[in-house]
Formats: C-alpha cells, structure tokens, sequence
C-alpha cells in the first residue's frame, strides 16, 4: 500500500481518511514524548479493527512533512514496536518501512510508515475498542462491537494456514519453492490457486495464503514475525549466556529450517565411538528422532499465535523443543503415540510432497511428511534406543508444547568425541 515515496506524498497531500493517519513525534532526550503511547495505541488498534490502512509518523495533521531526525529512528520503530505488542490486545501485526519525502523547504526528511494489515481479531487499546470514521478514531458502540467480534470469530473458521495474508501478492512466490507441488501441470497461476497457495480477500485482491508464505517465500518471518526457530547450545543443564556456545535464528521456507535446524542438533551434539570389530559411531541423539520432531513442529505449531516461535535448545543432557500453541484437536499428552491429528492442513499436504535432502539414507523418508502417524513413535523409540529414558511430552499453560529428548552419555564409551556433521 503506497509502496513508493512518490505514492505516499501523493496520498499525504489528499489528507487523512480511514486508511491514512499522520502523526509528527516530539522526543524528550533520547524518548519519544509525542504522540502519548496510550493515543497511538487507540489509533493503531481503530486501524486494524476496521480495515488495512497506514500511519505515518513525521508528517503532522496538516499535511506538514516535519520529519524525524535520522539518530532517533531506531526509537521511533522501537516505540511503535512496544505499542503494538504491549499496548494492544491482542497484539496487531505491522509493518515497517523508512522513507524520505521532500517538506515545505524542498529537502528530504526521514518519515516511518506503519502498515496495519485489516486484523482477523477484534482488538483492545488503552481506551477501549475503537473502530475508524473517516479521519477520526471511535469509541464501538455495543451492537456494532458484538457484530465485529461474530464476523472476525467466523473469518476465523477457515483453517489458518489457509487464509491470507495481507499486502502479499503472487510476485512474493519463489518458483524454485512452489514448482515441486505442481506434478504435470504447467499453469502457475491455476495451480496455486488449486492447492490454496493463492487465494482472494474480501477486497477482491489476490494474496498469498498462509501456507504460500511458510513454504514458497524465501523470509517467511518477513510476514509472520514468529516464523523461525531459535536454536541455542548451552555447554551445561541450565540456560546461562556464559556458556552458550551456538546460537542461531534459523530462518527461511519450512522445508529449509528443518534441513538447517537439523545440522545445527548434528553440529553440536557429541558422538562417541567404539570398535566391536568394527568402527561403530554412538552419537547423543538419533537424527532419525530429531528430524521428526521438528518436522512435526514446523507442522502442526499454531501459527495464528503472535510472534510465537518454535524454541529448540540444546544441554548436555538434553535437548528441549518448544513448539506454541496446545495439542490439536482432542491430542492429549497420552494419545500422542497412538492418534493423528494436525492443526495445519494445507501446511502438512504440501510438506508430504516436499522431499527430504537425505543422500545418505539416514533418516528413513522420502517426504518431510509421511502422513501415516509414525512421527511419533519414531522420536520415542529411537532416543529410548539410545538413552535407555523415555522422552517427555508436556504442553504448558496451555499455550506451548514442550518435547524433552534426553543425551546419551558418549562419554561412558571410550572415544568419545564431538560430532563433524
């Protein structure tokens, strides 16, 4: 929306209406002082609860492109960034964008445009549940309130990975990425469409679905903040910056963060080694397991959850994998081994036809997905193999689901060694 200077200037001269708000920023010392955090929360929470729409921050109500001093856009960014998730709930999503736009004196000054995407939720600010009129912000009236939430609730009803996903577009589709789904078909733009990568919003505009976006974008996380996994080593049982030896945003389509947080658990965990006659290598954890662990994360983690991201942490004596939201469905801790069930439908059928980069053979599948129930029993029974301990399953608050592999100790066979994978 508005994507170049020229655009936005054009669109600033014509003032503001329900899609466009402009705000200058004052500061006191190295903080920003105005607008007051509570007000451009109301603002930005009308925004999103009535339609997609922008504000610009360095460009007063009349129309005045005042500017913002070059040293003090990090805060300003930083300012919108703590409103949006602190101020709001539930927390809107937005973009960011830096620009310069010529003022009154015909010298560019450094403005911050905020894109607020039209939400799928009803959201609340400081000053209650505001929607937009025109140019101006109001507080929802209790019938239109309770309409707005019954509207949003139903939108909702479509499964997440199918809906779309705002200012996305066919041309943000890598076709390295998608043309693997396509089988004989050559028409791009029918057969996105039919496997849901594309699809319209209620404005008629074509979008790229959710699903479109974790699998056939090369940054995911460009549009869902929390689309990565964090992996860290720590070189002791507990979490401490003083022994953290790895860490890494693993990032990228899905299909790729589990190949990179694959080698990452490889790189790191230790392997020991015996001859019985032969050279035999007894690593800390069965890459058989861990694959499907996180193949499984990727998969079902709820990715409607705000800036959630799958949390993979590594120990000496064990390796922890955090993945938001709770089980699916009617999943419990104790059915796991025995039921199927997936949050992500589209997201699953698409990794079931994504092959796994394995050329040595080692993790016993063509496809990230098999799709036959197995993911599970295999995580268990390979790292009992190995450890002689159970893996622990466990959601928490239920908001979280956590796996517990636990090491086997290389260390009590001699050779033991680190890992060169």
């Amino acid at each position: 929306m508005f994507d170049t200077a020229d655009e936005l200037l054009r669109k600033i001269r014509l003032g503001e209406d329900t899609t466009l708000e402009l705000k200058a920023v004052g500061f006191r010392g190295d903080k920003v002082s105005e607008p007051q955090r509570a007000d451009l929360a109301d603002e930005i929470a009308a925004i999103a609860n009535t339609a997609a729409g922008i504000l610009v921050l360095g460009v007063s109500d009349d129309r005045d492109v005042v500017g913002l001093p070059l040293d003090r856009l990090d805060a300003v960014e930083r300012f919108v960034f703590e409103i949006c998730t602190d101020s709001i709930r539930p927390p809107v999503a937005f973009r960011t964008q830096r620009l310069e736009l010529p003022g009154a004196d015909d010298k560019p000054h450094a403005v911050l445009k905020v894109e607020i995407p039209r939400s799928l939720f009803v959201h609340q600010s400081p000053g209650g549940y505001f929607h937009r009129q025109g140019s101006s912000k109001r507080v929802m009236p209790p019938e239109l309130l309770a309409r707005l939430f019954q509207q949003r609730s139903q939108a909702r009803l479509i499964r997440f990975d199918e809906q779309v996903v705002p200012e996305t577009s066919y041309e943000d589709l890598d076709p390295e990425l998608y043309r693997p789904f396509f089988g004989t078909s050559s028409d791009e733009l029918t057969t996105l469409r039919k496997l849901r990568l594309l699809r319209d919003d209620d404005g008629g505009e074509e979008r790229v679905s959710v699903a479109g976006v974790l699998l056939c974008t090369q940054e995911p996380h460009h549009w869902l903040p929390g689309a990565f996994i964090q992996a860290v080593y720590y070189n002791g049982s507990r979490p401490n910056s003083n022994v953290q030896l790895d860490a890494q945003d693993i990032q990228g389509p899905l299909q790729l963060q589990v190949r990179r947080a694959l080698i990452f658990v490889e790189r790191n965990m230790k392997v020991a080694a015996r001859k019985d006659p032969a050279r035999e290598d007894l690593p800390q954890y069965s890459l058989q397991a861990v694959f499907e662990a996180i193949v499984n994360a990727v998969a079902h983690r709820d990715y409607s959850i705000h800036g959630s991201k799958i949390r993979l942490f590594m120990f000496s004596d064990r390796l922890e994998l955090y993945s938001p939201g709770s089980l699916p469905n009617t999943l419990t801790v104790d059915s796991l081994p025995l039921r199927q069930s997936t949050r992500n439908e589209l997201v699953t059928s698409l990794l079931a036809r994504s092959p796994v980069d394995d050329p040595r053979g080692r993790l016993g599948r063509r496809y990230l997905m098999e799709k036959r129930g197995e993911g599970v029993p295999i995580i268990l029974d390979e790292s009992r193999r190995l450890s002689g301990k159970e893996p622990v399953y466990r959601v928490l608050d239920d908001a979280e689901v956590m796996l517990t592999i636990w090491a086997a100790d290389p260390g009590s066979t001699e050779g033991a060694g680190s890992a060169t994978g």
